[in-house]
């Protein structure tokens, strides 16, 4: 059974939001609100400054890819109100060439996880003052965490010594992981790896 003051929370939630709210779900003791894209800094500003929910705290902002809908991300505010002894979730979605609102003028602290969204999933903020890659090193491409990476890159990165700096090689896979599909899982393997020998039956015998 839901927690009692959730539902209470959601409900006064859609009954303040009405239209810029679609609609909730409580699962494991938290509640997940889905908001519209365009209205996230209204939602997100009443539900930090309304009386009735004081959600004053934004814990993390991530998002998860669903390659097969039409809007692909769901980029999801989680935030909390001590006051309530609540957490709660805001999701929108958006695909990708749609930007998503920043809601740095709400919660300052909103710019760095926009950066790591950006850097990891290729989800665009508008009005985000600097949104750059994070955790990617520069001149990095593509997005990690979206469903199509690549399971490996096509450099690797190594501190050399002799030289004293980062430098950059290429990688070398027996089976190459970038044209996975799933039907030939060893397709481009060589014909004999290394320790095959030892399961060669051994030629002749005993007279």
């Amino acid at each position: 059974m839901a927690n009692q003051t959730l539902v209470d929370i959601a409900e006064a939630i859609v009954s303040r939001l009405d239209t810029d709210v679609s609609h909730y779900a409580i699962a494991v003791d938290q509640l997940t609100v889905h908001a519209r894209r365009g209205a996230i800094e209204k939602v997100l500003t009443v539900l930090r400054d309304d009386v009735a929910f004081k959600f004053n705290q934004l814990i993390d902002i991530t998002a998860v890819d669903y390659p097969d809908r039409e809007e692909r991300f769901e980029v999801v505010y989680n935030t909390l109100s001590m006051s309530q002894n609540a957490r709660l979730r805001v999701k929108v979605t958006t695909d990708e060439d749609t930007p998503v609102p920043s809601v740095c003028g709400i919660y300052p602290c909103a710019g760095w996880f926009e950066r790591e969204v950006w850097d990891m999933y290729g989800v665009f903020f508008s009005d985000n003052p600097d949104l750059r890659r994070i955790l990617t090193d520069y001149g990095f491409e593509g997005h990690p965490l979206r469903k199509d990476f690549p399971l490996t890159g096509y450099v690797e990165v190594r501190y050399d010594e002799e030289q004293k700096r980062v430098v950059y090689e290429p990688v070398q896979l027996t089976q190459d992981f970038r044209t996975f599909d799933f039907l030939s899982p060893w397709e481009g393997m060589t014909p004999k790896l290394p320790g095959d020998e030892k399961a060669t039956p051994q030629q002749g015998g005993t007279a």
